[in-house]
């Protein structure tokens, strides 16, 4: 569902969000606990090899993370709820996002959502030109994108080997963007089915080769779960970091509720899980930066990173009690922005399909 231009900003979701002590406004900038901040620097062996460890941040690391997590707090954090209630994304923060504009991503269809290839969208050759028609469905940021990224087949007896990939301009001809759906979570981005009815297309705005665009697909789809691990991971972190010193200010039966051993138990638990999530997603962001195959630890990043997003949210409710379920705090937010993690750029169950396939032929 998510689109392919906002992987820069899934990215960002590394540097994780962190939310005033307990009670405060949501509204407020955030500080930074000591648990979140990072060391910048490679240390060097005898042998002048790297090492440290994987939430070790180079220089240009800690300059960008500072760079977003200042844009964060000072542009979109005063807006966050905002754009959730009114479930529209500001203009500001567009054009600070998106300086160049926002494109948005077509691939899923109504018949074609975890079988992604099984698309209907026909790209018919007609001269210099491509007539595409067919729909799309759960295509993010479509409300405000100009331009978009549409997977159409140019010949359905050859399979997914026909799915190319096509750039279409938002004000084409016989595209038509449907109303947002009213989704749950992740409301300020908008989520609208497409319809193209005799949309033409020049045959320059083919992106690539034609009959590449599974190859395409599959290898966006693979990087950007990466970005959906980090997403899941900032968003866990973020609530748990809102939530833990609420407990520990909050008395009952004369003592801090996060006194009790019961609640120490599930807080420890949670915080061992954040950090397996950690390492899982910093190891596949590294695999893929050096190279290397990344594709089974993308998937298991992915699918344990939006688990825990929803354990940990959950969690966080049922600790900060009665307030924990309003919307004068964040942490309700949290939860329902947790759930499509298990859903877009693939279930947890293809994730898990994936991984069982990897270890199948690794052995």
């Amino acid at each position: 569902m998510e689109g392919a231009t906002v992987r820069l900003l899934r990215g960002g979701a590394l540097l994780r969000r962190n939310f005033p002590i307990c009670l405060s406004s949501w509204k407020n900038p955030p500080h930074v606990l000591k648990s979140s901040q990072s060391e910048a620097g490679l240390k060097t062996t005898n042998k002048g090899l790297p090492y440290a460890p994987l939430q070790t941040f180079t220089d240009e690391e800690m300059m960008i993370k500072s760079t977003v997590k200042k844009f964060a707090e000072e542009q979109i954090a005063p807006l966050v709820s905002k754009m959730d209630e009114n479930s529209k994304m500001e203009k500001s923060v567009i054009r600070g996002l998106f300086q160049q504009g926002m494109g948005s991503f077509c691939l899923s269809e109504t018949g074609a959502g975890s079988d992604s290839f099984a698309l209907k969208t026909k790209a018919d050759k007609k001269g210099n030109y491509y007539v595409i028609n067919g729909s799309k469905m759960w295509i993010s940021n479509a409300k405000d994108a100009g331009l978009f990224v549409v997977m159409a087949n140019v010949d359905l007896t050859l399979g997914y080997k026909g799915i190319t990939c096509f750039l279409v301009d938002r004000d084409t001809e016989g595209l038509h963007i449907g109303k947002p759906e009213n989704k749950m979570g992740i409301r300020a981005s908008s989520t609208c089915p497409l319809t193209f009815e005799n949309v033409k297309v020049p045959e320059a705005n083919i992106l690539g080769q034609i009959g590449h665009g599974y190859k395409y697909a599959i290898g966006g789809l693979n990087e950007s779960r990466i970005g959906i691990a980090a997403q899941m991971l900032g968003l866990a972190q973020g609530c748990f970091d809102y939530t833990i010193p609420y407990i520990k200010e909050r008395e009952q039966f004369g003592k801090r509720i996060f006194d009790f051993q019961g609640l120490q138990h599930q807080v420890a638990h949670m915080a061992t899980q954040l950090e397996a999530a950690r390492l899982l997603t910093y190891n596949a962001a590294r695999l893929l930066e050096a190279g290397r195959p990344f594709i089974k630890e993308s998937s298991m990043a992915k699918y344990y990173a939006s688990e825990i997003a929803g354990l940990t949210t959950g969690k966080c409710i049922e600790w900060m009690g009665g307030i924990g379920y309003t919307k004068n705090y964040p942490v309700e937010k949290y939860f329902r922005d947790a759930k499509i993690g298990t859903i877009y750029e693939g279930t947890s169950n293809i994730q898990l399909n994936t991984i069982a396939k990897r270890i199948d032929s690794e052995y």
